[in-house]
């Protein structure tokens, strides 16, 4: 089945994920690292590590999926307390990558930073 992804960034967080809640499929927030612009690659190991395995488990699922991948900035803005993603009492994020399930109007399941790369775990958040 289609996985329809949408892209957010700090500046346009809220706008797109009002977008995504008014989607009909299994709703899925990946959150993540901004590119470094030197590299072209994420500044965090561990979305590097995670990102090919989610894509890979989230392109083959059978259920109609749209993720909503909400990058949260470079490492100094991400590193701040105060970041607004890091103090959204929806999410309650602590790191990325961070997967989560999202479910009437609630999460419903979610991977953190530690697991967000295990096979297994993706395939369990997806058949919760």
């Amino acid at each position: 089945m289609p996985l329809k992804t949408m892209d957010a960034y700090v500046s346009n967080f809220e706008q797109v994920f009002e977008k995504f809640r008014s989607e009909g499929q299994m709703k899925l927030l990946l959150f993540l690292a901004d590119k470094d612009p030197a590299t072209s690659r994420s500044w965090c190991p561990d979305c590097v590590r995670a990102e090919p395995v989610i894509y890979q488990k989230l392109e083959a699922s059978v259920k109609d999926i749209v993720l909503l991948k909400a990058y949260v900035g470079d490492r100094p803005t991400w590193r701040n307390p105060s970041h607004p993603l890091r103090t959204d009492q929806r999410f309650k994020l602590t790191g990325v990558p961070t997967l989560i399930r999202w479910e009437n109007d609630a999460v419903a399941g979610r991977l953190e930073d530690d697991e967000a790369h295990l096979a297994d775990k993706i395939d369990s958040l997806v058949k919760i």
